[in-house]
């Protein structure tokens, strides 16, 4: 096992390479320059040059890339153009409110999916099943910041009963520890503060974990209506068995294997792909920043981004490779 993760481990360096050179190219190709972005439309051409020297942007793309590759091998991702602050900085003050929306979103998920996949599975072809179905197809196929701006009518605007927007209400303070609110208000004891943060955490998250829910939903189905067919089901039956032993430890537990390949895909993408939501619900993550980022030209920045979500893609990958053995005896690497 140590073997197989050092070999993955290995393997990120050229997956991380090719992606910088994708990204570090591709940024180049969006028109606008970030020079004459960031000093405005009233600057002098004498001006914008002596930023764009300043900046590095005058050496050829190729040269920029040296540069870049020489300096990201010592962990120096180089600085905001617009912050001026180192982008690996930038990132890790804004990983852990990412990270805490991503937790939730995928909770909502695993424990949403999970049991109605197992229920509709239990009572396939019942009005339960295609109940779920046409649900999880919804979920699936509705747009996230559709149904963002929906949740936030109906729960904060409507009925009043869920903040909006930002991570906090104002007025209200938690000492930083982790910088994911709910833990770090549960740390220090701030119970007013843990239940202002879950309650701004519920909207983004439902709205982030929606299609995630859906997609977990009809593996779960899937997975089990085929496990649920073997011998070993039907022999636990016969055995007398009580059928919820028979589902939850039998059936369930077999059918894992792809419940998890999918979980830790849309955790990886979920991770990365939180843009919209962060934008819609002022949510100061990774995902907003990326956006802004575009905006701006911001080269360092938009390169940084890309190679956090690539990391965190594949490291996500790998954790779901190694639970395999947990989950199945059989597996072996």
């Amino acid at each position: 096992m140590a073997t197989y993760i050092g070999r993955r481990l290995l393997q990120i360096i050229p997956v991380l390479f090719g992606v910088s050179v994708i990204v570090f190219f591709m940024v180049r190709a969006i028109p606008g320059d970030p020079a004459q972005i960031l000093l405005g439309q009233q600057a002098t051409p004498e001006q914008v040059e002596r930023l764009r020297e300043q900046l590095g942007l005058n050496e050829d793309p190729l040269t920029q890339y040296v540069i870049f590759l020489r300096d990201a091998l010592t962990g120096d991702l180089g600085e905001s153009i617009v912050t001026g602050r180192p982008v690996t900085v930038e990132l890790l003050d804004r990983f852990p409110a990412t990270l805490e929306l991503t937790l939730a979103a995928l909770l909502f998920a695993v424990v949403v999916g999970i049991p109605v996949g197992v229920l509709a599975a239990v009572r396939q072809y019942s009005w339960i099943d295609r109940l779920t179905s046409v649900v999880a197809l919804t979920g699936v196929s509705m747009p996230i910041f559709w149904l963002a701006l929906v949740l936030v009518v109906v729960f904060t605007v409507r009925l009043d009963l869920l903040p909006f927007p930002g991570r906090l209400s104002s007025g209200v303070e938690i000492v930083r520890i982790t910088g994911m609110v709910v833990p770090d208000a549960i740390l220090t004891g701030n119970f007013v503060g843990l239940w202002d943060g879950i309650k701004h955490l519920i909207l983004p998250a439902v709205a982030l974990g929606t299609i995630p829910m859906a997609v977990v939903t009809r593996m779960t189905r899937s997975a089990m209506l085929e496990v649920m067919g073997e011998d070993y089901i039907r022999t636990a039956h016969a055995k007398g068995v009580t059928p919820w032993r028979v589902v939850f430890k039998h059936a369930l537990r077999n059918a894992l294997l792809p419940v998890v390949t999918v979980i830790g895909l849309q955790f990886g993408l979920l991770m990365g792909g939180a843009v919209l939501t962060e934008t819609i619900f002022s949510w100061d993550g990774i995902g907003q920043i990326a956006l802004e980022s575009i905006y701006r030209r911001d080269y360092p920045m938009i390169q940084g981004v890309v190679l956090y979500g690539a990391f965190f893609f594949v490291l996500v990958n790998l954790v779901v490779d190694v639970l395999y053995a947990v989950l199945d005896p059989r597996v072996r690497y």
